[in-house]
C-alpha cells in the first residue's frame, strides 16, 4: 500500500520508493529511506499534504499527496 492508503498512528516500514530518480532523490533528502519506520501524524484539511513522522529521527515532514503515492509501505507488526 502507499502512504495515502495507510492507517494513521500505525508504524509503517518503507518497502520501496517508486517513481523517477528525482522523486527518490527528493525523498531521501527529506530523510525517507527504504527500511525506515514512519508513522502518519495527520493530514491537512481539504485534501492537503500529509504529515509524516520518521520514527528514527523523530521529525515530522509535510508531504504532498503526489509524492506520498510513491512511498510504498507495509504495517510493522511488533511482538506483544
Amino acid at each position: 500500500m502507499n502512504l495515502l492508503d495507510a492507517p494513521h498512528g500505525t508504524p509503517l516500514r518503507i518497502i520501496d520508493l517508486a517513481g523517477g530518480e528525482s522523486v527518490r532523490r527528493r525523498l531521501m533528502a527529506m530523510g525517507f529511506h527504504k527500511g525506515d519506520v514512519v508513522e502518519l501524524d495527520g493530514q491537512a484539511i481539504l485534501r492537503g499534504p500529509l504529515l509524516v513522522r520518521s520514527c528514527r529521527s523523530d521529525t515530522t515532514v509535510a508531504m504532498g499527496r503526489g509524492v506520498a503515492q510513491k512511498v510504498l509501505v507495509e504495517a510493522v507488526h511488533e511482538p506483544s
